[in-house]
């Protein structure tokens, strides 16, 4: 009579393991697929639902669990029965042991074929949307909107952000994205964003989109890191071995005593960030210059209020929107639009003969050669420094001058 390899495999655990070599082989592969293929289905579904991989821990003890469920279900069936079962034997936990190592063993080999799969097959908009034959096949009569990355080489980095890294803008080039068709274009373009970022990892996106998925502009950017960025020019910033108090967090002003051989204040700086003893401070660059490798520094915690600068730096560091300073040249399209009309912020504006005006009011009128620090988007900055851009068409016979692109329509300034 042939037996299955699950019938196999309850009489392999019944009996204790490795009483017959070639069943407990067949067994120990038994369990290797059943872990596979539970681990492949989960991290397909996992996949499915949040648009990301399954972590790999997560996926190692789904493969364990599914041979331990086996084993524990096969080895209770054993002496429910009237069989005569050897469970505890040392064979049997030797063999319990082998079969639980090798699920652990194939687990993570399992969850990246499926992860890769579920990447190549699925367009993750969401649970109820996929990018396999079948999603082709609703596409073809009308109900999705597909939307194509472009080609690795045209695909642009944004300014004021890091570069994505060419295999990452290898790994999207190309690929087709399916959304529902009943989508506006600025929903479209918030879904594309969100689904970029999650699939690919990349921190910014900046895209135009129309209602059909074409894609007018395309470009992705990196979260800056690091503790440089938000240095501001002339400060450096200096780890010191200088025991700070047990209370004294990030943002705090501090000041820096040198204790050896008299107290002495060395500089004033503001505390960045605390590892056991050693102090992060941010100080002037010529301060700096006073410290030495002998150590021997004490902090002093200064009464202050928080600073809104800090703050705010933490804020948009953290946030979609950047700062940029665009300078309106004559004959532009924004020559005469309002603040208030414009997409991005706009924090201040220095007139070309005058004093910075922080916050304007939004009836203000942008003339040439104003300069304004803008808080926005990429994308709304973006179209607002072509607005600022001296219009080349004006002037040309039989040419028509456009309006400005970073003007929302929707916004109206009453004087």
């Amino acid at each position: 009579m042939i037996r299955t390899p699950l019938a196999v495999a309850a009489v392999v655990v019944s009996d204790g393991g490795f009483g017959e070599p070639r069943a407990a082989a067949v067994t120990l592969v038994t369990f290797v697929l059943l872990a596979a293929v539970g681990v492949a289905a989960g991290a397909l579904v996992y996949r499915w639902y949040f648009l990301t991989a399954i972590p790999e821990g997560v996926a190692v003890l789904l493969g364990v669990s599914v041979v331990a469920v086996y084993l524990n279900t096969t080895s209770l069936g054993a002496l429910v029965s009237a069989e005569n079962a050897a469970l505890l034997t040392a064979e049997a936990v030797v063999f319990d042991v082998v079969a639980l190592g090798l699920a652990a063993v194939v687990s993570p080999a399992a969850r990246y074929a499926a992860n890769r799969l579920a990447v190549d097959v699925f367009a993750f908009s969401g649970p109820d949307g996929l990018d396999g034959d079948v999603s082709r096949i609703v596409g073809a009569v009308g109900r999705t909107t597909a939307v194509t990355l472009p080609a690795a080489t045209a695909i642009e980095d944004i300014d004021t952000y890091e570069p994505v890294a060419a295999e990452k803008k290898a790994e999207m080039a190309e690929r087709t994205m399916r959304f529902p068709r009943r989508l506006t274009a600025a929903e479209l373009r918030e879904q594309l964003v969100e689904r970029v970022k999650e699939e690919y990892g990349v921190g910014y996106v900046d895209v135009d989109v129309t209602d059909d998925g074409t894609l007018e502009y395309f470009a992705v950017g990196s979260r800056v890191t690091g503790l440089g960025p938000t240095l501001a020019p002339g400060r450096v910033a200096v780890a010191l071995a200088a025991d700070p108090p047990n209370n004294a967090t990030a943002g705090d002003m501090v000041q820096v005593w040198r204790t050896d051989p008299d107290p002495e204040r060395i500089a004033t700086g503001e505390l960045r960030g605390v590892a056991g003893d050693v102090a992060t401070v941010a100080l002037d660059e010529s301060d700096a210059e006073a410290f030495s490798v002998e150590g021997g520094y004490r902090l002093v915690t200064l009464p202050t209020e928080p600073q809104a600068d800090r703050e705010f730096a933490s804020l948009l560091r953290n946030a979609d929107e950047t700062m940029a300073t665009v300078t309106v040249e004559a004959d532009s399209n924004l020559v005469g639009t309002t603040v208030g009309e414009v997409r991005a912020v706009v924090a201040a504006v220095r007139p070309a003969e005058g004093a910075v005006q922080p916050i304007p009011p939004r009836a203000y009128a942008f003339a040439a050669e104003d300069t304004a620090f803008l808080v926005g988007r990429p994308d709304a900055i973006r179209r607002f420094e072509a607005d600022a851009t001296r219009n080349e068409t004006d002037g040309v016979a039989g040419s028509e001058r456009t309006g400005p692109k970073s003007v929302d329509p929707d916004r109206s300034v009453e004087p």
